[in-house]
């Protein structure tokens, strides 16, 4: 798991953001998408439940599994994440072109996060 970020500043009382994959930075996401990104997992760390628009849960990968929908200009940002009781940890960011989530999207999350709950 080399590839696991730990955020450099913690909040006291907000839940860390573990990254297991992807980024968000402007370029590719726009600078208006990132700041929205970054309001909406600032929001799931002080422990406020997201739900649509914004949020949708993700049972096909495990419990307590959601994407965040970031609407672009360009494209449809997905950050999907895992609302443990310690940590938000993210499992990857990616744009979608298509109405389903890709199975290889599904199926590298539901890896990354069993290899984190090994580690």
């Amino acid at each position: 798991m080399s590839n696991v970020t730990y955020p450099r500043r913690v909040v006291p009382g907000d839940k860390p953001l573990v990254w297991l994959h992807g980024e968000i930075k402007t370029p590719p996401f726009s600078r208006t998408a990132r700041l929205e990104a970054g309001f909406l997992l600032r929001r799931l760390q002080r422990g406020e439940s997201l739900g649509m628009p914004h949020s949708r849960p993700m049972p096909s990968i495990g419990r307590r599994c959601h994407e965040l929908r970031i609407v672009d200009s360009g494209a449809a940002w997905r950050i999907v994440y895992r609302n443990d009781g310690d940590a938000i940890v993210v499992a990857d960011v990616f744009s979608k072109k298509t109405a389903k989530t890709p199975p290889r999207v599904i199926a590298a999350c539901a890896r990354r996060l069993k290899e984190y709950d090994h580690a």
